[in-house]
């Protein structure tokens, strides 16, 4: 049987702080936008750079560690899956929004490792975070689904 997957990876750049929603449920959300970007050069030999913008889902505990960690211009890679959410403006128009439904980060770049220089095993939320080869938290997050 063929399996079809819905599996993306990005590494970018933070746009903004993580904008965090706390629920009466006790679940965490954190939502923020990374940047990607390519290069290339086209027919005539100018170089190219084309900047993508990608809006990112994070939940529950996860979400906690995020807004603790990350903030606007941090490198981070993210493993989710795409999800295209439709609903209607206020003038009854259908609009959809594409997000990356995030459930695995590594931090490549976080605010606690520009201002000490790396997380060290007291700031980071678990032992294997301060590893040297790891500069933040990788953390696999379940599939949680919240109503919207």
């Amino acid at each position: 049987m063929n399996t079809l997957r819905n599996k993306v990876q990005l590494i970018g750049n933070l746009g903004n702080d993580p904008e965090i929603t706390n629920f009466e449920s006790g679940k965490t959300l954190a939502k923020f936008a990374i940047a990607t970007n390519e290069s290339y050069k086209n027919a005539q030999g100018e170089k190219i750079q084309n900047t993508e913008w990608h809006n990112v889902v994070v939940r529950n505990k996860a979400a906690e560690i995020c807004e603790k960690y990350l903030s606007k211009g941090d490198k981070v890679y993210i493993e989710g899956r795409i999800k295209t959410r439709k609903w209607q403006d206020d003038s009854g128009n259908d609009r959809y929004s594409t997000e990356i439904q995030c459930n695995d980060f590594t931090f490549l770049t976080t605010k606690k490792e520009n201002e000490t220089g790396n997380i060290t095993a007291s700031t980071a939320p678990n032992p294997q975070a301060a590893k040297p080869q790891e500069s933040g938290p990788k953390v696999n997050e379940g599939n949680d689904d919240l109503p919207f």
